[in-house]
This record gives structure tokens, C-alpha cells and sequence, in this order.
């Protein structure tokens, strides 16, 4: 239970600094500039929802299997932030009037890349502080 508390803390905290930092520095400009007029007020209960309930299916899927490795943790946090982000966006892509190829692309790929970073370092801490038995 301690193993799945370290992976399911590290991996939020690693997550949501990293977005946070993404969404206020890189994607903030870009965003406003392609689909600024659909851009609201951040709902932080629907946000806090999203954070709490993705990092449940990076623990069951990606960090928390017993063969998980950093190697196989790197690969597969890329495929499932890969097909998450992708869901959202190509959703958006099909449905929304002024949603941008450029932003599909940007979200996509942040979301292989920290869903990745994220889940690698929750395992290494959780080896670290709570080794498999």
C-alpha cells in the first residue's frame, strides 16, 4: 500500500508542477493565439478531477504493474499520455469550430512527454523509498 502511495503522490506532484509550468510559460501564448476565443476561466474542481483521476490510470497502467521498469515505465507513460491527450484532442479537433491542428500537435505531444516524465520519476522514488517486495 506504501509503494502505491509514493507512485500515486510522486507522479501527481512531478505531473502538475510540469504542467503547470507548460501551461503558464510554452502553451499559454500559443493557445490564446489559436483558439483564444473558446478559452474560458480555469474550473478548478474539473481540473483538480482530471489531475486526481489521470494519475490513477498512470499508476494502474504504466508505474504500477509488478514488471514495471524506468525503461518500461518511459515507454509505456509515452503511449498512454500519447493515446489520453490524443482522445482529448482529435475529440476537440472533430467537434470544436476553431480548434488548430497546431494545438492538437503541441497537446499530444506534451502529453507523451510529461505523462512519461511523471509516471519514470514516481517509480524511481517509489523503488527508492518503497521497494517492490
Amino acid at each position: 500500500m506504501k509503494r502505491y502511495a509514493v507512485l500515486y503522490l510522486v507522479t501527481l506532484l512531478v505531473l502538475f508542477v510540469l504542467d503547470v509550468l507548460f501551461l503558464a510559460f510554452v502553451a499559454k501564448d500559443i493557445f490564446a493565439a489559436q483558439v483564444g476565443d473558446m478559452l474560458g476561466d480555469i474550473r478548478p474542481v474539473a481540473a483538480i478531477l482530471f489531475y486526481l483521476l489521470y494519475i490513477v490510470g498512470v499508476v494502474i497502467f504504466v508505474n504500477g504493474p509488478a514488471t514495471a521498469t524506468p525503461r518500461s515505465t518511459v515507454i509505456y507513460g509515452t503511449l498512454f499520455g500519447l493515446f489520453c491527450y490524443a482522445t482529448f484532442e482529435f475529440t476537440a479537433m472533430s467537434l470544436l469550430k476553431h480548434w488548430t491542428w497546431p494545438v492538437v500537435a503541441l497537446d499530444t505531444s506534451w502529453g507523451a512527454v510529461v505523462t512519461a516524465l511523471s509516471a519514470t520519476a514516481g517509480l524511481l522514488v517509489a523503488n527508492r523509498l518503497a521497494p517492490k517486495v
